[in-house]
């Protein structure tokens, strides 16, 4: 079965290398403040970039914007409001934060997406413990590395995805699930390259049969030609037994802890209840 996608809020890809003519795609500059930085430019002997900034007819954050498409790495700027505002590594990738993100992401290439494995659970013990944002961010970071990256929310009882990306959750995974859809219900996310959500749909009354249907597990198969990254937000694992579900199909998860909230023995108990299923555990500290 092909997978079509459909793009949400399209925009015009910017396919130039040079600065100017981004600044120009992008409605930063004019054609006349660019005949003005071309002069600057040429008698100062300054790079397009600079001679913009330091005519102030751009800010340091419209050429960093600009730079992230001339290096296939794009990003939000601060005034773009198409995604919430917790989705750090579309707005601030170059944080401390989204370093760390980073670092975890290389861990797992390393560590579980090198081993031949598409995709992975993002799950907590009991509470949700920045699950959403965690799976959210690290899709992002997957696919601002090059990854064709796509994040799946199977958390069916509470699903969050589609209210970070600000997307319809009118159809989604339950959806695919039984039938009522097919897989071109995955949205791609035009404004950062490489990644598209599939969102959970239309709440069920019977979320851990879907989930435990050998439909889910054909749709992991279908998505696994189709992406190098395949990031599954789930419900936590002590509190039904949806994620152990999910973990047990994929074959690893990684449970998200806050420093000072999630309890040892809840996360304790959490990577029993998936070792015990033979699923191999990742552990995430969110310091925030």
């Amino acid at each position: 079965m092909n997978i079509i996608e459909t793009e949400n809020s399209p925009q015009t890809k910017l396919v130039s290398s040079n600065i100017g003519h981004l600044l120009l795609d992008m409605g930063k500059i004019t054609d006349k403040d660019a005949e003005k930085i071309l002069k600057f430019q040429k008698d100062k002997n300054m790079r397009f970039g600079e001679a913009a900034l330091a005519l102030g007819f751009v800010t340091i954050d419209d050429i960093n914007h600009a730079l992230s498409y001339q290096f296939d790495y794009p990003y939000l700027s601060p005034d773009q409001a198409t995604f919430d505002r917790s989705l750090i590594s579309a707005f601030d990738p170059f944080s401390k934060q989204v370093e760390s993100l980073r670092s975890l992401r290389t861990q797992l290439m390393l560590r579980w997406f090198e081993a031949g494995h598409k995709a992975i659970a993002i799950s907590s013990a009991k509470d949700e413990d920045g699950v959403n944002d965690l799976a959210a961010n690290l899709a992002i970071v997957f696919s601002q590395l090059g990854e064709r990256t796509l994040l799946i929310d199977a958390n069916l009882r509470t699903p969050k995805q589609h209210k970070l990306f600000k997307l319809n959750n009118h159809l989604g995974l339950s959806d695919i699930l039984i039938g009522r859809a097919a897989d071109d219900v995955v949205v791609r996310i035009s404004a950062l390259l490489n990644l598209s959500v599939l969102t959970a749909g239309a709440t069920p009354p019977n979320p851990q049969e879907l989930l435990n249907k050998s439909g889910f597990d054909e749709l992991l198969t279908r998505f696994a030609s189709v992406y190098d990254v395949i990031i599954v937000d789930t419900s936590p694992i002590l509190t039904t037994s949806d994620a152990e579900i999910v973990a047990k199909k994929i074959g690893g998860v990684l449970i998200s802890t806050q420093q000072n909230k999630t309890a040892l023995n809840d996360l304790e108990a959490a990577i029993e209840a998936c070792k015990s299923l033979g699923v191999e555990v990742h552990v995430a500290l969110n310091a925030g």
